[in-house]
């Protein structure tokens, strides 16, 4: 029997009330529910529970509920046993299958392992053939870099002087060998000179005749030449006189066309003068007609003046006339006005008497009036001096109010520069302070820079140091492998009987190719020494037997470490 606690599922039976007692059919009822249905709810198992907190459901619908929660679970459970089997069918089909060899596959199969081991046995014999080039071309690379090194070799200064020792040996064998074949020749010719001096007076004789042959051609050539000269130079002198005669004509036909052009240019001098003089009579022309419109301008104007005038006389008439008019009008209103004026006068002297009591009266009233007015002015005037005096004592004692705000603004203000300064000198004793320790920090800093770089100059004093050394053992080096090939070079140039004169000094101890004393301490270095004139050449050193001599008798010493005369002798 499953139990579920408070499930939100449909109920069946009472929902609310109490619970009546079970009849025995009632409980032989849920014992046949409970066979065929599902109680669900709190302790559903157990006797005396309430009903109204069991939920009961059919079996039928429980199972329903059961697979629509879980079918999604099965479904997936049903293909992965679905794929598991169709999986072990496929590697059962392929282990049986995998080993025919009369299937398209088992034949595949067998291509390709063929195929793999026909490609190992390539890739081994690529091996080894690869392995075989690159031996080949190692030896190549060694015998390249001996070459290259050997040709180096071959290519410094000493090596050249000495192969340069080498040719002048080579040189000096040639030119015996020449002077030997010389003193041979001279020997051989003896009887053979008149001979010899016989020919060449023939060859002589033989080479005037050709030459007198050739003064006489090129004396006839020069002749013609000389001949065609003079008649160019007749062609040219009638050329000339031709081109006179036609400068001459010209210079005519250039005077006429002057004389055309200066009569021409008189004409056009005339008729300019003629148009002038139209022109000035023109211009007198019109002088006299301006004058003349001036004449009849003025004459209009003076009848334009003379309308005017005569307009003004009218205008002036008019005028009088309605002035005469204008003053017979004013007087007789003024007649009219006086005639009502009396009038007026005689009715107002009737209303005279009437009118002194109202004038009187109203005199009173209005002295009443002005009373009242007086003392309300009076009133107002010390209404407003009171108000006055209220204004000045509150403005007093709101000035005086403010002084106090003011003065007590002030001193707070003082308080807070006060404080300010406080802090201020606060921040500044901190700021010294990490200012110190800055400067402590740095000189620390600087000295461990200062150690560093001493350290560092000792580093690189040690490693010129052993460069030196390393250096000076190559030199060594280079100065026996030098000698070794000097010595044999020397050996076989004894041997085939040249003169080893020039690689004794080529092969002297010492590199460099200067011609100054060999410095032990810097590994045996020969330095030369350069004139101060202007050609810089290199100083000679011809030293003999006798200067050995002479340095032994006298107390000399070694030119490096001598201090009495620095191995100078005199």
């Amino acid at each position: 029997m499953a139990t579920v606690q408070n499930a939100n599922f449909i109920q069946y039976g009472r929902r609310a009330g109490k619970s009546k007692p079970k009849s025995a059919k009632k409980a032989r009822e849920t014992e046949n529910d409970s066979e065929q249905g599902v109680m669900i709810g709190p302790m559903a198992a157990l006797d005396g529970t309430d009903l109204r907190q069991i939920k009961v459901l059919p079996r039928q619908e429980w199972d329903r509920i059961q697979q629509s929660l879980h079918s999604n679970e099965r479904e997936m459970e049903r293909i992965r046993q679905v794929r598991a089997e169709k999986e072990a069918l496929h590697a059962e089909s392929k282990e049986i299958v995998q080993n025919w060899s009369n299937t398209i596959a088992g034949q595949r199969q067998m291509k390709l392992q063929a195929r793999k081991l026909r490609e190992a046995k390539e890739e081994e014999n690529r091996v080894k053939i690869d392995i075989e080039e690159a031996q080949f071309q190692a030896s190549k690379r060694k015998e390249a870099i001996e070459k290259a090194k050997t040709t180096q070799y071959y290519q410094t200064d000493r090596i050249k002087s000495f192969h340069g020792a080498l040719l002048l040996t080579e040189v000096l064998k040639e030119r015996e060998a020449q002077v030997e074949l010389k003193k041979q020749k001279e020997a051989s010719s003896v009887g053979k000179d008149q001979e010899l001096l016989k020919h060449y007076r023939e060859e002589y004789e033989r080479g005037t005749i050709e030459d007198q042959k050739n003064a006489k051609d090129r004396y006839l050539e020069r002749k013609k030449v000389a001949e065609y000269q003079k008649m160019q130079t007749r062609e040219h002198d009638v050329q000339r006189e031709k081109e006179k005669v036609d400068d001459k004509r010209e210079g005519v036909e250039l005077q006429k066309l002057a004389k055309l052009h200066e009569w021409e240019q008189k004409k056009l001098e005339e008729v300019r003068k003629k148009e002038k003089m139209n022109i000035m009579q023109s211009h007198k022309d019109h002088v006299l007609n301006k004058a003349a419109i001036h004449a009849l301008e003025e004459q209009k104007e003076e009848e334009e003046e003379e309308e005017i005038r005569l307009f003004a006389a009218a205008k002036k008439r008019m005028l009088k006339l309605r002035k005469e008019k204008e003053a017979h009008l004013f007087k007789e209103v003024m007649d009219h006005k006086d005639r009502m004026t009396n009038r007026l006068a005689a009715q107002l002297k009737q209303k005279v008497d009437d009118e002194d009591v109202r004038i009187k009266k109203a005199t009173e009233e209005k002295e009443m009036k002005l009373q009242r007015e007086i003392a309300q002015k009076q009133e107002k005037l010390q209404q407003d001096l009171a108000a006055i005096t209220a204004h000045r004592n509150e403005q007093l004692a709101l000035k005086e109010q403010k002084t106090k705000e003011d003065r007590q603004n002030a001193l707070e203000h003082q308080e807070m520069k006060l404080e300010a300064d406080q802090v201020f000198a606060a921040k500044q004793a901190e700021r010294r302070k990490n200012q110190r320790e800055t400067n402590k920090k740095l000189q620390e800093f600087h000295l461990e820079q200062v150690n560093e770089r001493a350290a560092k100059e000792r580093g690189g004093r040690e490693d010129d140091l052993y460069h030196d050394e390393k250096l000076l053992q190559l030199h060594s080096i280079e100065e026996e492998q030098f000698q070794q090939y000097a010595n044999k070079v020397i050996s076989e140039a004894k041997k085939k009987d040249r003169n080893p004169y020039p690689l004794y000094k080529a092969s002297l101890a010492g590199s460099g190719g200067g011609r100054g004393p060999q410095f032990n301490g810097k590994g045996g270095i020969r330095p030369s020494y350069l004139t101060t004139d202007g050609y810089g050449v290199q100083l000679p050193n011809n030293q003999r037997s006798t200067t050995e001599s002479i340095k032994s008798k006298s107390d000399v010493g070694d030119a490096s470490v001598a201090k009495k005369r620095l191995g100078f002798v005199w």
